[in-house]
């Protein structure tokens, strides 16, 4: 199978790239490494450097590939970003996905699987969220990623093209990037181990669903392989976690004594979210396996071995 992945040097989507690999998909990425590294390029996939806003350069990429499926991670994903500079992320989440979505049309790509967000549900009208709670974004980042989807099932419509969503809860593991604005498991332990004292955004009580790259990589690869199209689904665990519980359970992971110091709430950032993943189960098959426990012992032991082997260490 031909597939293209976009973001594919970042942290989710280079999980799934690898993982396309060893079963021998024909893999190819586009990555404009803004926020991706090369050092998760995987060898054996074909990389292209392109920004998805360019639809002349994404063009060239689609005439030369010619995916059968597209995987779309490349996203603007700093909440604090899009509320400073919505332009800009809505030149990257919408303009972005149009530009992909009109060469899909064109090629006949059979599916699109696109990484959405929970940031749709902003503050949800009930817990744990299932796909029915209304949708009210609360920020930039959600309403772009929520217009994507949008566009998906417009293209569906008009051009058939095949699509699944993903609204995906916070999503930790390997490669994330411990100085990023997303990801505090990352942030938390990259911290810790170099020993900065870690900081948390309002009082520690701000609660999400937290669910490892393992099972959103398996995830994605039952809709590559044609599962749930049309669907719109939910992937998380259905647990609150608070900001604290991170931050205590990376602490106990490193076995430090390290106290977090406070600040105020970010704006654009929701209280509460759990996700409902019962369609995920029901129509795809899916359900997830690594534990909060299990996952952040295996991150933070994973973040301390890259730490110690890198040359400044």
């Amino acid at each position: 199978m031909r597939v293209l992945v976009t973001g594919g040097a970042g942290f989710i989507a280079s999980h799934l790239v690898d993982a396309l690999v060893a079963r021998r998909d024909a893999v190819a990425i586009v990555d404009d490494l803004s926020t991706g590294r090369e050092r998760n390029l995987n060898p054996l996939a074909t990389f292209h450097h392109v920004d998805i806003r360019d639809a002349g350069a994404l063009a060239a990429v689609f005439r030369e590939e010619r995916p059968e499926i597209v995987s779309h991670h490349a996203a603007q994903m700093d909440v604090r970003r899009s509320m400073a500079d919505p332009a800009f992320d809505a030149q990257v989440n919408v303009v972005g996905m149009v530009n992909l979505l009109q060469l899909c049309a064109q090629y006949q790509v059979r599916k699109v699987v696109f990484s959405s967000t929970s940031a749709v549900y902003s503050e949800p009208t009930r817990l744990p969220a299932d796909e029915t709670v209304p949708v009210r974004p609360q920020s930039a980042y959600g309403l772009s990623k929520h217009v994507g989807e949008k566009y998906l099932q417009l293209y569906h419509d008009v051009h058939r093209v095949g699509f699944t969503v993903f609204r995906y809860g916070n999503v930790y593991g390997p490669r994330q990037d411990e100085k990023g604005e997303a990801g505090v498991v990352a942030i938390f332990a990259g911290q810790m181990l170099t020993g900065v004292r870690p900081t948390l955004f309002g009082d520690g009580r701000k609660t999400r669903d937290y669910i490892h790259i393992a099972d959103i990589v398996s995830a994605n690869l039952l809709a590559i392989d044609g599962g749930a199209n049309g669907a719109v689904l939910n992937l998380g665990w259905g647990r609150e976690v608070t900001d604290f519980e991170v931050f205590d359970a990376v602490r106990a992971a490193l076995q430090s004594t390290v106290e977090p110091r406070y600040a105020d709430k970010r704006p654009g950032e929701v209280d509460r979210i759990a996700l409902d993943s019962s369609r995920a189960r029901a129509v795809l098959g899916w359900t997830p396996c690594i534990s909060f426990e299990e996952g952040i012992r295996s991150t933070v032991a994973d973040y301390r071995r890259e730490l110690s082997a890198r040359p400044d260490s």
